[in-house]
């Protein structure tokens, strides 16, 4: 049996659910799981359906046939394939612990991503990349040369057919161009809890204004640094006996498990941009287990 799932978009009306749910039995397929959300702000409805394809109905002939009732609501709809991992594109630069903590989880299966190429302004893991049969392309990037630096960085996206690009520590600022070309196609990591705290060095902001929980936050990249929509965000406690340098130590584990619950809630089809904001639905029964554990 085929599993798939549906992720919906529209105004909140009357209705839109049962036209789902009613849809979705007269094609043969049984839900396993259903999240959704109405937002009273916005007006907005969300939701997102797992389900198993029990006449045999495909994947194609699902899209086709929901036409009717996509345009009834005027909604924005996908149909995925819970079986396909979604290609990914990780870029880093000289901090490797989110990169090393990616690797890992998609080898193991705990993550539904193929990485298809690992980008990079130095050479630092080039040989952690290449060990694992993954390409790895060395973009160095400078004032003088940043335009022809992003179109190399989306002739791999292109010719990889990447769906995410995923900035695991890249300390580069990428252009307005590439981010609106981009949108919501590329999460980042930043070591610190947004909004506070922004810019290059907010460990030090943070260990200065001593505070007592330092955190990192994972969102879409937008051209307004640092003020994408948040996806996921988590914290670690600390005292006044920790030094700048402990917060970055202690900082790290936090970024690489922030980052993944994003990319694993993004893969997953679970997060829906929401103007400046997201809707990240909880994940479906069984989406955390692994392949193996090695």
């Amino acid at each position: 049996m085929q599993k798939f799932c549906l992720t919906v978009t529209c105004t909140s009306t009357r209705g839109v659910v049962a036209a789902l749910s009613s849809y979705l039995n007269e094609q043969g397929c049984n839900i396993t799981d259903s999240a959704q959300f109405d937002d009273s702000e916005t007006g907005q409805f969300f939701m997102r359906v797992s389900f198993r394809s029990e006449g045999g109905t495909t994947l194609e002939q699902l899209k086709e046939r929901f036409e009717t009732v996509a345009t009834q609501f005027d909604m924005n709809f996908s149909f995925h394939d819970e079986q396909e991992k979604m290609k990914v594109i990780i870029m880093v630069s000289r901090f490797g612990h989110c990169l090393n903590d990616l690797l890992y989880r998609a080898r193991i299966g705990a993550l539904p991503i193929e990485i298809v190429a690992v980008i990079s302004n130095h050479m630092d893991y080039q040989k952690v990349v290449v060990n694992q049969d993954i390409p790895f392309h060395r973009i160095k990037v400078t004032k003088e040369n940043k335009p022809q630096a992003e179109a190399d960085i989306m002739r791999v996206v292109e010719e990889t057919g990447a769906e995410l690009i995923v900035l695991a520590r890249y300390m580069q600022i990428l252009s307005d161009e590439m981010c609106q070309k981009m949108s919501g196609r590329i999460i980042n990591i930043h070591h610190s809890f947004l909004p506070s705290f922004k810019g290059a060095n907010p460990y030090k902001q943070a260990f200065e204004k001593g505070v007592k929980l330092i955190g990192a936050t994972s969102h879409y990249v937008t051209a307004d640094l640092d003020e994408g929509p948040i996806i996921e965000q988590d914290i670690v406690r600390i005292t006044h006996a920790q030094s700048a340098s402990d917060y970055v130590s202690l900082g790290r584990d936090v970024e690489s498990q922030v980052l993944a619950r994003a990319i694993h809630a993004h893969a997953h089809h679970r997060a829906f941009l929401n103007g400046n904001k997201t809707v990240v639905f909880p994940a479906s029964p069984g989406s955390f287990s692994s392949e193996r554990m090695g």
